[in-house]
């Protein structure tokens, strides 16, 4: 059944929209139309956290909370979810939830502009966690900036909630899930200021859709696509949103390869791929914020082909491969032959990536490394990433990936050629690191020059190879 109206619960109520502007963000909705002014606009981006709300998601008859970016999320996204603001966390007796007062207690507030996202990504945290450690407090809040209280006071409030363990939502959880579960699960379609709209549920909705209207285009977490709406000022006329499709929301691993849905958030893999490979666990960690990586997708980052998404060099040192669908065909595709140029693909009209494999190499060498200006919420100015299986001191098998170093997010075939066969000698790595210079040739642009950047890649080959050899992390920032 196709409904074109958006159902979610606000208020602790079934809140209804008719036909919805499909490019209307979250954040308009909440200040314009809810007339629920706390939730601010700070750099429309999902850069400054100072739009963050919280969706709950029904998961297994349990309520999943997850801070977001409202700024770049659209309304109908919250089709079946429980929407919390910073006004609900007050009681109607005025009473602060735990988290606000914290806030208040530790002076964690100056100018206040900020606060809102502040307490909305702890309470996130709060309802997520049974304790909060420093780490855990440093993550929640990596997506929000504040220019005035230099943190401190923020992650004492964010310490002292470990003496809080109850509060509203806690008590009124069953009741939230009865209504949750009372809006029933329908795929969506709105056409409205000659805007259209589709959310299916299933795969074969979808591919009946796309052979309809080829045209359309996919969004799935939006972080790089809502900048067209809330950057660029243009409409998105077209869309088709995927992450209504949980048959799509997978991780599996069968000892040869993990296979990773297209609508698998990115904070879901992040916290699974740590047992495979610790280093793409870590730069997962600092790709945006987990406001990002809680709607973000490794297939949209894909899709995107931007030079430097983060998941790429890691993926394409790893060898990974993705399964491309459209409404009568299914195929495979290496990751180093979907790249043709600047943000250009493979991939044509009417198909999607439906997942994703990444072999496991049990006995490889995998590591990776991130150089931005700052370490939480940035964009890298290069990553690097190596995969390599050593036998009898000599290096057998090598992939090297670098990104932010050329159009496309790609291989150093020539560097792998020289290291391929060889002793692991400071000669070699030398005469490795001179071969970048054929592998790449890096722009200057607002992040870094291309002289920094070939200086940076050259480094990161040796260090790659120092840990290696003197089988220790060399890191300053973990």
């Amino acid at each position: 059944m196709t409904s074109n109206t958006i159902k979610f619960i606000f208020e602790n109520k079934i809140h209804k929209i008719l036909n919805p502007d499909p490019n209307e963000t979250i954040l308009n909705y909440i200040r314009l139309r809810l007339k629920k002014t706390g939730t601010k606009e700070g750099c429309a981006e999902g850069g400054c956290g100072a739009c963050t709300v919280v969706i709950g998601e029904l998961k297994k008859n349990n309520i999943v909370y997850k801070a977001i970016n409202s700024c770049i999320a659209f309304t109908p996204s919250l089709e079946g979810k429980q929407l919390l603001v910073v006004e609900d966390l007050m009681l109607k007796n005025g009473s602060l939830h735990p988290v606000q007062s914290a806030m208040v207690n530790y002076h964690g507030s100056q100018c206040g502009f900020c606060t809102p996202g502040f307490v909305m990504s702890l309470f996130s945290m709060y309802k997520n966690n049974t304790s909060y450690d420093e780490k855990t407090i440093e993550e929640s809040i990596s997506g929000n900036l504040c220019r005035c209280t230099g943190y401190r006071p923020i992650i004492d409030a964010a310490k002292n909630l470990n003496n809080n363990k109850s509060d509203q939502f806690k008590k009124n959880k069953k009741k939230t899930i009865s209504l949750l579960k009372k809006i029933r699960p329908e795929s969506i379609f709105i056409n409205s200021k000659n805007k259209k709209y589709f959310a299916p549920r299933t795969v074969n909705e979808l591919k009946k859709i796309i052979k309809k209207y080829p045209n359309l285009d996919f969004l799935s977490g939006g972080t790089d696509m809502s900048l067209i709406v809330t950057k660029q000022k243009k409409d998105i006329k077209n869309i088709i949103y995927l992450n209504s499709i949980d048959e799509l929301n997978y991780i599996k691993e069968n000892g040869k390869y993990i296979e990773v849905g297209a609508t698998t958030p990115l904070r879901k893999f992040e916290l699974f791929i740590k047992k495979y490979y610790s280093d793409f666990n870590i730069i997962l960690k600092r790709y945006g914020s987990v406001q990002i990586r809680n709607v973000a997708t490794m297939a949209g980052n894909i899709a995107t082909a931007s030079p430097i998404g983060d998941s790429l060099p890691l993926l394409l040192s790893l060898d990974a491969s993705i399964v491309i669908e459209s409404f009568n065909k299914k195929t495979t595709l290496k990751l180093k032959d979907f790249f043709i140029g600047y943000r250009k693909t493979k991939l044509k009209k009417g198909q999607f990536i439906s997942s994703i494999r990444i072999p496991v190499y049990k006995k490889n060498i995998f590591k990776a490394y991130k150089i931005s200006k700052r370490i939480d919420d940035d964009i890298s100015s290069v990553c690097a990433s190596f995969n390599l299986a050593i036998v009898n001191k000599k290096i057998k098998n090598i992939k090297i990936a670098y990104g932010g170093m050329a159009s496309i997010p790609k291989r150093a075939i020539y560097c792998e050629k020289i290291l391929l066969n060889s002793n692991l000698s400071e000669d070699i790595i030398l005469k490795a690191q001179r071969s970048l210079e054929k592998d790449f040739q890096p722009i200057n642009d607002m992040r870094a020059s291309k002289n920094y950047r070939m200086e940076i890649a050259k480094n990161l080959l040796m260090k790659c190879f120092i840990e290696i050899k003197k089988n220790r992390l060399i890191r300053l920032n973990y």
